[in-house]
């Protein structure tokens, strides 16, 4: 018996519109959807069209990348040979120059260590290990006077290892601090709680800029004459300080997101306080707030460019020095936007590391 129904022989052959596919019409949906965002649209390809074009003439084309000062007065591009030219004292400040491959050393086994770190394959217990023993390894090659190593004062550290030291160990210590702080604000002894909430409040009042101050200034008026602690600790200890309080108020944004069945579940299998935080509690709210902790402590590592106000030659001071020098004067441009490269290289690795371990944490609840 034949089939009655219509036949219908060219409609699988007929395809939509080449405006409605593709690129055009990826384009048309996002682009050109209404006459506001087709306005939108002319006007930033115009904006691109008068910036792009002459940035990458001065960057590019008429750039020079190894010639003197001089040289560079006469030309008509960016003048990126204030890099190589100084290249060695924007990373190593001050650091004794035939001793500079120590801090090179230690830079290269600080980021490798980072690189390892960020499997979670690799965290076991002999990363601690690992870790302890690649400090002791950089300290002794930054400091010396051992092994044969000439002693370097800490005074003479500058440069990218003085960023590194500042902003790795400052955000390692500050974030363990800051999950005490936000537990004991949580805390029903009432003196634990009142203490730990004038600390975030006092601490959250006061820019970063007055606790260098205050370390460098302040503090050791009320030391014992003849004692002095080291400027860089100084400046170390108040960064954390200064971290954890936000991120224990982070932190503590991310236990009240806990429900009350979590708590009840853990005392109905007999876990007490310790227990419950360790096993049940801390896991999923340190899971839920890694957005927010992570802007804090890239905004952290940033804000240690902050120690130049109290002498500190980290890698934005000793930028600072090169264009004081009559011969690269007026180049701060290219310096700046050298510097500004290498920060935002260890910002995208600190939010990349960040979305992986979202990605890997997720269970889909």
């Amino acid at each position: 018996m034949e089939d009655a129904r219509p036949q219908q022989p060219f409609a699988d052959n007929i395809k939509p519109p080449r405006t409605s596919v593709g690129v055009i019409g990826w384009l048309k949906a996002n682009l050109f959807n209404s006459w506001f965002n087709s306005l939108l649209t002319l006007l930033v390809l115009f904006l691109f069209y008068k910036t792009i074009p002459p940035f990458v003439r001065w960057a590019f084309i008429d750039s020079l990348w190894m010639s003197t000062g001089k040289e560079c007065l006469a030309a008509d591009g960016a003048c990126w040979s204030i890099i190589p030219a100084n290249l060695r004292f924007i990373l190593f400040g001050f650091y004794p120059y035939e001793e500079q491959w120590r801090p090179a050393i230690a830079i290269a086994m600080l980021v490798s260590l980072l690189i390892y770190s960020q499997y979670r394959r690799n965290w076991k217990k002999s990363l601690f290990y690992i870790w302890i023993g690649g400090l002791v390894v950089m300290g002794i090659l930054m400091r010396g006077g051992l092994l044969g190593l000439t002693s370097i004062e800490t005074s003479k550290w500058g440069g990218l290892p003085l960023t590194l030291l500042l902003s790795v160990f400052g955000l390692t210590a500050a974030y363990p601090l800051g999950i005490v702080l936000a537990l004991g604000r949580q805390s029903r002894l009432p003196a634990i709680r009142s203490l730990c909430v004038v600390y975030i409040e006092l601490i959250r009042g006061v820019p970063l800029i007055s606790l260098l101050f205050m370390s460098s200034v302040v503090f050791p008026l009320f030391l014992p004459e003849g004692v002095s602690v080291n400027a860089i600790l100084r400046a170390q200890v108040a960064i954390i300080l200064f971290t954890a309080a936000y991120i224990a108020e982070v932190v503590r944004g991310g236990l009240q997101g806990m429900s009350k069945g979590q708590y009840e579940a853990a005392e109905a299998i007999g876990l007490n306080y310790v227990q419950t935080m360790r096993l049940i509690i801390l896991p999923q709210a340190l899971k839920i707030v890694i957005p927010p902790s992570v802007s804090i402590l890239i905004s952290a590592f940033k804000d240690t460019s902050l120690v130049v106000i109290i002498a500190l030659y980290d890698l934005l001071k000793t930028t600072q020095s090169i264009l004081g020098d009559p011969r690269w004067m007026g180049f701060s441009a290219e310096a700046y936007i050298f510097v500004a490269m290498i920060y935002f290289v260890c910002c995208f690795y600190m939010s990349n590391f960040s979305r992986k371990l979202e990605r890997e944490l997720d269970t889909g609840l």
